[in-house]
Order: structure tokens, then C-alpha cells, then sequence
């Protein structure tokens, strides 16, 4: 499945069927500090991700 990713913009073929967070941690990036969006929902690490999903991971991003 084709992952699209936020600073630096970029596109990345992984493997779908496992976790968000497994796809997370084979991307070098910590569940904590990104969140994932699959078919224009957010959702949580445990969800499993399949091939064919539309991917979105973005960075946490906080202020004040």
C-alpha cells in the first residue's frame, strides 16, 4: 500500500495487512510523536492497515 507522508513530503510502498504501529515503527517513526489517517479517518495504532487502504501519517504538532 502506498503511504503518504508529511515533513518531509514523500510517498513510501509498504506492506498492508499489520498494524499501524508496526507500519509506523518500519518507517523510523515513533507512534507517540504521529498520527495515522486511513480512508480519511483517524485511527488509533492498533488498527490494522490493508492493502488497498488509503494512508496518511502525519506529525504531532502542538503549540501554544
Amino acid at each position: 500500500m502506498i503511504v503518504h507522508l508529511r515533513q518531509p513530503r514523500r510517498e513510501v510502498d509498504v506492506r498492508g495487512g499489520r498494524p499501524a504501529r508496526a507500519v509506523l515503527n518500519e518507517l523510523g517513526l515513533a507512534a507517540e510523536g504521529h498520527i495515522v489517517i486511513c480512508n480519511g479517518t483517524l485511527v488509533p495504532s492498533d488498527t490494522v492497515l490493508a492493502e488497498g487502504d488509503q494512508v496518511e501519517i502525519r506529525p504531532v504538532v502542538s503549540g501554544g
